[in-house]
């Protein structure tokens, strides 16, 4: 099968190919022994592919892919592995071969905060490849760096569809290379998508660049390339994902191969509109490997394969061995404290959050000393765990990999409100509702609930109810600072520590960190209204009504909250007859009420309309609002205090419906009682801002 009609070009036949890369990498240092040396390297079976062609008489090219290496730059063991890999696949052939990258390569990595591009631009130098695509990690420390780091590289790096105002280039960078293999002569471009200028902390506009078409610009370079280089292929390294690469494909003509990176998905190679498109997963755990057949006709499609580098025995590069650990050598060894429980540092800071997003949070708050801490979770990186005991440098540099930077923005509530709920998913979405955020200083709910605007419940600001015309010191990271939505917003602060930096020092000043225990973000799928409440002995009962929709509850998962987010467990949870009868005990409900009257029962349940259409979640969440009223104790039975002549003081302590001399004794009896001390406002009878015998007196004299 021929990939793309032939066509002609100055009297000679000429064939185009593209290409596209995309992998990523965790950062782990481990030994590797100089010069390791794989005996058989591992082999991989072929990829079953939905078209393909026999070699022929022509010549055989296998193109060799990685991308997105990212974090992986801060692991000598995965970088000694990825380059002997490459080199022994390179060995393995005897036909021409072509090494290239997709981009994504120089940040995000621990060694970010030390080294910026440096080490990875090195360890690159000792890879080798023939081109590097720009992605939009690359452009993290800017425009201007990256032509620092192209002089530093031994190599091209490519994108042809980022345009300045007068129509070049990002310095440093090119349209497109050629290279020849064996007498192949090999067009190479880079492409991206307008999806590259949220995902990175350069404001395209103020630096005069824009984003244009990626398969406009695909056409034309592959169209220079066969018609002014009469290159034999074209290879385009395209940073868009493998829904846009289908589309690149559908929409040009002569493009053979693209290698897709950026959504870090392991992918084919599979045949699209005659392009080949293959993509080699994340964090160098794979290689991705196209074989070509180049004709007088043509460019044909043979196989290709994906090989694991976690699998088998790959020969170890001391070259890149030893630049990674000069690099790690510098800094990241050392421990800024210890944890006393494991932090989470993988994707599920997008779905909840964290006891590592609480400490992230605090320690923006401390930092800068705002009201609120709100970061997005895709600045928090590396998906792994830091274990329980030392965390060093490169652990907090591992996850808060970028040279984002603390920015103190002024907002009203509404506007922290409106912060919170644009990033909340809908429950359609691939993953389901997610809140996207880790937050210090606030808590909030979030709506697990199809078409729900606002996506956000209750919000809570140091405890408090958050007030819609107050306004609030927010501090987000220099990259969040850059949305829409906040560019505007007065700056209160800029503090130019980086983000990691302040969670290292927040760990120093302590040595030792537990996690806060709070549910600072709740998913909440259902609220219910207001309960009945009846205490009885030691026991207080709320009882709700509940919408037929609720089929069942998972009794274990029910808790009573305050709004210090402070928690308690039920005693028992129970459905029935269209009602949930949740039973507390009544001392652990006074505890709760210290701060606030006002408490909500979390719980998990079936909802027989969202469950079936919701992605991410195996169940729903119901939240139920309460109020809990003073009750002068359990001697009282389940009688409440009252305020019968609206002066907000309780005369009628014991709830009987009569101020007596009972109410007398009922307040002498239990004036040191939680119930009466965290409510002083509500007994305190004589004005003197405290509940004791003189508030006694005064109620008696009232009384009589």
């Amino acid at each position: 099968m021929l990939l793309k009609r032939e066509t002609e070009s100055n009297g000679r036949r000429t064939a185009a190919l593209v290409v596209v890369a995309a992998m990523a990498l965790a950062a782990v240092a481990v030994a590797v022994v100089p010069g390791a040396v794989a005996a058989d390297a591992p082999t991989a079976e072929p990829v079953e592919l939905n078209e393909s062609v026999d070699p022929g008489d022509g010549t055989n090219l296998t193109i060799v892919q990685y991308n997105d290496i990212q974090t992986a730059m801060a692991s000598n063991e995965s970088m000694a592995t990825l380059v002997g890999a490459i080199n022994d696949r390179k060995a393995a052939l005897d036909n021409p071969t072509l090494v290239v990258g997709g981009g994504d390569e120089v940040s995000p990595s621990s060694l970010s905060a030390v080294s910026e591009w440096r080490v990875p631009v090195d360890v690159l130098n000792v890879l080798n490849p023939a081109a590097e695509a720009i992605g939009n990690h690359d452009l993290d420390y800017g425009f201007a760096e990256v032509g620092n780091f192209s002089d530093a590289s031994e190599f091209p790096w490519l994108v042809a569809n980022i345009r300045a105002e007068d129509g070049g280039n990002i310095p440093g960078t090119q349209n497109y290379t050629t290279v020849t293999r064996d007498g192949v002569k090999i067009g190479i471009m880079g492409l991206v998508d307008d999806a590259v200028m949220p995902k990175t902390a350069v404001d395209f506009e103020e630096k005069g660049y824009e984003v244009t078409d990626f398969s406009t610009a695909g056409q034309q370079v592959a169209e220079t390339l066969e018609e002014e280089e009469n290159v034999d292929v074209v290879v385009a390294l395209s940073h868009i994902g493998i829904p846009e690469s289908r589309e690149l494909a559908n929409n040009t003509d002569n493009i053979d191969v693209i290698v897709s990176g950026d959504d870090e998905v392991t992918y084919g190679p599979e045949v699209t509109s005659g392009s080949v498109i293959v993509e080699a997963g994340a964090n160098a755990e794979f290689l991705g490997e196209v074989n070509l057949t180049v004709t007088e006709d043509g460019v044909g499609f043979t196989d290709g394969r994906r090989y694991n580098l976690g699998e088998g025995n790959w020969s170890m590069n001391e070259s890149a061995d030893e630049v990674v650990q000069r690099g790690f050598a510098e800094d990241l060894s050392q421990v800024a404290g210890e944890t006393t429980e494991a932090l989470d540092s993988t994707s599920g800071n997008y779905a909840d959050d964290t006891n590592w997003g609480r400490i992230i949070g605090d320690a923006f708050v401390e930092q800068t000393g705002a009201d609120v801490a709100v970061t997005n979770a895709g600045g928090i990186r590396g998906n792994f765990v830091i274990d329980e005991g030392n965390i060093t440098y490169n652990d907090v540099y591992t996850s808060l990999p970028f040279g984002n930077t603390l920015v103190t923005k002024e907002m009203t509530g509404q506007q922290l409100l409106d912060l919170l709920d644009s990033q909340v998913t809908p429950p359609t979405d691939n993953y389901g509702s997610q809140p996207q955020l880790q937050v210090g200083g606030v808590t909030y709910e979030f709506l697990d609930q199809p078409k729900a605007s606002p996506a956000i419940g209750d919000v809570y600001v140091d405890g408090e109810p958050i007030a819609m015309d107050e306004t609030y010191d927010v501090t987000v990271n220099s990259y969040m600072a850059g949305w829409d939505s906040l560019a505007s917003l007065p700056t209160v602060d800029e503090d130019y520590t980086l983000y990691g930096t302040a969670v290292v020092n927040y760990i120093e000043e302590r040595g030792t960190i537990s996690p806060p225990e709070e549910d600072r973000i709740r998913r909440v799928t259902r609220s219910l209204d207001d309960p009945s409440i009846a205490s009885e002995g030691e026991m207080t009962t709320l009882t709700y009504d509940v919408p037929e929709a609720v089929e069942s509850i998972n009794e274990s998962t029910f808790t009573v909250m305050n709004e210090d987010s402070e928690t308690v467990a039920v005693a028992d949870a129970t459905l029935s007859d269209g009602q949930l009868t949740v039973t507390v005990e009544t001392g652990a409900l006074e505890s709760l009420s210290a701060s606030s009257d006002a408490v909500t029962v979390y719980g998990h349940y079936a909802d027989s309309e969202v469950d079936a259409v919701r992605n991410g979640h195996d169940d729903s969440v119901l939240a139920a609002d309460a109020t809990l009223a003073v009750d002068a104790g359990p001697a009282l039975g389940p009688d409440v205090s009252e305020d019968h002549d609206g002066d907000g003081l309780a005369e009628d302590v014991d709830g009987d419906g009569a101020v007596d001399v009972t109410d007398v004794r009922t307040l002498l009896n239990n004036r040191h009682s939680a119930a009466v001390q965290n409510n002083v406002d509500t007994f305190d009878f004589d004005d003197d801002g405290a509940v004791d015998a003189g508030d006694v007196l005064a109620l008696f004299r009232s009384i009589y």
